[in-house]
């Protein structure tokens, strides 16, 4: 069954971490990876459980931002894709 993001993680989510980098980090029982874009925003996340080699096994899901020409904010959400 697919895990759904919780507000928790949501907030942890909508901050800024450094620009176009691989981010690994504990989430309560959860092992989270997650990939930022240019500007420093989360865009790509794995949770589940960090196997022995490192990679997750558990979910990803993808972000969607949106903006309009003057460069607001218009579309935010998260995308399940499936297993990892």
């Amino acid at each position: 069954m697919m895990m759904k993001i919780g507000d928790k993680l949501l907030k942890e989510l909508s901050k800024r971490y450094e620009p176009e980098s691989t981010i690994d980090r504990k989430f309560g029982k959860y092992d989270l990876t997650f990939r930022t874009d240019k500007e420093g925003n989360p865009v790509v996340l794995f949770i589940g459980h960090r196997n022995e080699n490192g990679r997750i096994t558990g979910d990803r899901f993808t972000r969607v931002i949106a903006r309009d020409t003057a460069g607001q904010v218009i579309k935010d959400h998260w995308d399940a894709k499936g297993r990892a």
